[in-house]
């Protein structure tokens, strides 16, 4: 029985993620529970043949390999342009136990390269290619109209803002419920550029990160989907559209240089993100040290959030004595942001979370659902469509809600899988 108890957990918990869906939804009477059961099936499906068939993890182990290759090739550049900093030989000798690793000039710089890529093989029509593909899968399994299904498939290529652009003529007329599916999906899932930053961060903690993030997307988007009907269901006729072509390029080389243009203000923004944050959190800690301490400790914003998240972590299947570092890790990124959780998770002392838990973790993590994400999708997805910046507005804490049940209910669906070996 004690083998069983975290797949029941997680049974429990994928259960209760629905229900409370459900339970806040605005309208409860119209909820087609069919589909929300099709789109959990569907998530699973879609985790066991990428996890559990050869040919197919063969292929991500594949992808795994071709990031691989482009961060060594992203290192010769980085050595050329910031030497020693960029991870060149160093000029002096290192003490024992110094690294000379800095994220700003040997991580991040992916960025910059990834971002060049996605551009290229977007003129290059390879990018619209798979999203048409997988765009067709969406509407035929889970009933979305066309303009929700294209910009939910961008999704697992390009940001919370990039992919609504592909249906920016059809923005404006989407339902409330496509709507919130749209910020859902943004919430829930990440980037291909950002990809490759969260698997330098993970190399060390867990196997083939990439492999795991690139899954992480792609199952999540079938979740979304689910959860945002649940909360707000779908009333009228879904809209149709179709891809649009957002960037005209004038040959190879300009793809190149907008994709590297972007990726640079990325680069610029994570840097500035992460310093704010860190800084802000690390006042606000000082702050709550003035408090009396509890059991033996001091008060820090990743306790407070690790008490409330503890609950939700054993529901994805975690044990509760992990439960806290856990709950820690999932407060840390719905507060702060997904980056400086994953370098929290990447840091941790290997015996407070064991390699099921840590997989577990790395899936709930793996999105954009946090509080300073309500902002950018009202930047972004309000300049598109500006007669409906009050709804967006509106609708912000709830995508946030419902982006982190999709990724927890990712985490919990591959925790049940890599239990079962």
């Amino acid at each position: 029985m004690t083998s069983l108890m975290p797949i029941l957990q997680a049974i429990l918990g994928l259960s209760v993620f629905l229900f409370f869906s459900w339970l806040i939804s605005e309208n409860r009477k119209h909820v087609n529970l069919r589909f929300a059961f099709i789109g959990v099936f569907i998530q699973f499906i879609l985790a066991f043949l990428i996890i559990k068939v050869g040919i197919i993890n063969k292929a991500f182990l594949l992808v795994s390999n071709g990031i691989g290759a482009l961060k060594n090739a992203t290192c010769e550049a980085t050595k050329f342009v910031f030497g020693y900093l960029g991870g060149g030989e160093a000029p002096f000798t290192l003490c024992d136990g110094t690294s000379t690793f800095i994220f700003a000039f040997q991580a991040l710089p992916m960025l910059i390269v990834i971002s060049a890529i996605s551009m290229l093989l977007f003129h290059w029509r390879v990018l619209p290619f798979l999203v048409r593909g997988f765009s067709w899968a969406l509407q035929r399994t889970l009933n979305v109209g066309g303009a929700l299904g294209v910009c939910s498939a961008a999704k697992v290529f390009l940001g919370q803002t990039e992919a609504p652009l592909l249906i920016r003529p059809y923005f404006s007329k989407l339902s409330r419920s496509e709507l919130f599916s749209v910020m859902t999906a943004g919430m829930a899932t990440t980037s291909a550029s950002i990809m490759v930053v969260y698997s330098t961060i993970l190399e060390n903690t867990v196997n083939n990160p990439i492999s795991h993030i690139l899954t992480a997307s792609i199952i999540s988007i079938p979740a979304a989907i689910t959860i945002s009907r649940l909360m707000i269901p779908q009333e009228e006729a879904s809209s149709s559209g179709e891809l649009v072509n957002p960037y005209n390029f004038s040959g190879s080389m300009d793809a190149i240089s907008q994709g590297a243009s972007d990726g640079m203000k990325l680069y610029l923004n994570i840097i500035a993100m992460l310093i704010a944050t860190l800084a802000l959190v690390a006042l606000v800690n000082t702050i709550l040290e003035t408090l009396p301490n509890i059991a033996g400790a001091p008060i820090t914003l990743q306790r407070i959030f690790g008490f409330i998240m503890s609950p939700v972590t054993w529901l994805m299947g975690i044990s509760w004595n992990e439960a806290s570092t856990a709950g820690n890790l999932l407060g840390t990124k719905t507060v702060l942001n997904e980056v400086i959780a994953f370098i929290e998770l990447a840091a941790l002392p290997k015996q407070l979370l064991s390699k099921h838990a840590d997989l577990i973790m790395v899936y709930a993590l793996c999105g954009f659902a946090n509080l300073s994400s309500i902002g950018i999708q009202i930047g972004g997805l309000g300049t598109m469509a500006p007669e409906r910046r009050n709804e967006i507005i509106a609708l912000g804490f709830k995508a946030v809600i419902a982006g982190t049940l999709s990724s927890c209910m990712s985490g919990t669906i591959v925790g049940i899988l890599y239990w079962w070996g």
